[in-house]
């Protein structure tokens, strides 16, 4: 059974990591504000380009203009450099901005696609879809008198995105209804939450962070603000859960590491220009007030994830657990072009705060944990206490307490 799961957010992007780290899609960090193109470079001789253009137009067997081979060449010129610097059309630059906002336009459900149907996986809490009844497993039969095309994922999920105050209809089947049911819904502004968080036995958090966009430390602040009333004393320890996390937006990941924090360098970056070489620093104050916590990672928590984990490693803040990490060790930045699309290019490769760079390596973790464990993260709908992962890591935040009890009881 084929299944892929998108947030309404993402006409192209997926939430799984492939061997190119699917480019756009979750995984860039971006630094800050696009910088302005330079002006063009003339081509020493393009003979051949011209040679291979003329014999395409002259003899491919469709018809094809000047503008599909000149962004083919474009798309092709910046595909060649790494996995991670590509060409964005004026759709896939859009759809790039509104994953790292955190926000989007739409109706507000998560759907994915099993055995060639658009499946509701979960409608966002207070979104227009929520409030008027779409459930989790409905099937999305029509949208606004369109049937649903099998393998029609990305279709269906633009067709329901739209300007906000705009409507859409969607008719979908549900389990047990001998009808297909209908609704009309107003499209609004959606914020996509990038983290959720629960109360653990014996007043110990976990969080769990999809990927880093621009709303996520305020998330994060928001979640453990309530973790914290809900245990009604200070947490004894957290359990950090960066496991698929593909990364994001860079200031986001370097924000969340530092919440952890008093002081000392969180990455360092190093490139050809004088913008891509930087630090950044953490800034006083920890969220846990030196509590023990563990990160749990596996092969899909990269570029955000990993300067997270690293960071926090590096420092003595935070055991690493699970298994090694993807290394992704370079920054993306954005540059809009002149056609509304945009470059985004590896500009500088990071380093954590040790020197070392996890480019192509990753992090091996402090306490590797069985495959079957690791799988628990892929269960969505898993409840935290049947986390097998989480549950390793709460024995082992639980060993650190009582490990410091006896080190207390035995210097009094």
């Amino acid at each position: 059974m084929t299944r892929r799961v998108h947030t309404l957010l993402c006409v192209l992007a997926g939430v799984a990591i492939g061997a190119g780290l699917m480019l756009m899609r979750g995984v860039m960090a971006d630094r800050g504000s696009p910088v302005a193109a330079p002006p063009p470079a003339a081509w020493p001789d393009h003979a051949l380009l011209d040679e291979v253009t003329a014999r395409i137009r002259q003899e491919y067997v469709d018809p094809t203009t000047s503008a599909q081979l000149e962004e083919a060449a474009v798309a092709g010129l910046v595909g060649s450099l790494d996995p991670h610097s590509a060409f964005l059309d004026a759709a896939e630059y859009e759809e790039m901005r509104v994953n790292t906002a955190g926000s989007y336009s739409g109706v507000g459900i998560e759907v994915a696609e099993q055995d060639g149907r658009v499946v509701v996986v979960s409608p966002i809490e207070g979104s227009p879809a929520h409030r008027a009844g779409v459930r989790s497993g409905d099937v999305v039969l029509e949208v606004d008198g369109r049937a649903v095309a099998p393998g029609g994922l990305d279709e269906t999920i633009e067709r329901m995105r739209g300007f906000a105050g705009s409507t859409v209809r969607l008719v979908v089947s549900r389990t047990g209804e001998p009808e297909p049911l209908q609704f009309d819904l107003e499209r609004t502004e959606v914020h996509v939450h990038t983290v959720r968080a629960e109360l653990l036995p014996g007043r110990y958090g976990y969080v769990r962070i999809t990927h880093f966009s621009d709303s996520t430390r305020g998330d994060f602040d928001t979640e453990l603000a309530v973790l914290r009333q809900r245990a009604a004393a200070p947490l004894r320890g957290l359990v950090l859960d960066l496991r698929g996390n593909p990364g994001g937006v860079l200031e986001s990941a370097v924000s969340v590491a530092d919440s952890f924090l008093e002081s000392g360098v969180i990455l360092r970056a190093d490139g050809r220009t004088a913008e891509s070489r930087f630090e950044m620093d953490a800034t006083a104050g920890d969220v846990l007030d030196g509590a023990p916590l563990v990160v749990l990672v596996d092969r899909g928590s990269a570029s955000g994830a990993e300067i997270v984990a690293g960071a926090l490693r590096d420092h003595a803040r935070a055991a690493l657990m699970g298994e090694r990490t993807f290394g992704k060790g370079s920054v993306q930045t954005v540059m809009p072009l002149r056609d509304g699309g945009a470059l985004k290019l590896t500009t500088s490769r990071y380093f954590t705060p040790s020197g070392r760079s996890i480019h192509e390596l990753g992090l091996e973790p402090d306490v590797t944990l069985p495959p079957l464990a690791l799988e628990d993260a892929q269960r969505r709908d898993a409840a935290i206490t049947s986390d097998r992962a989480v549950q390793s890591a709460l024995q082992y935040l639980r060993d650190r307490a009582i490990d410091k009890r006896f080190a207390l009881a035995a210097g009094q």
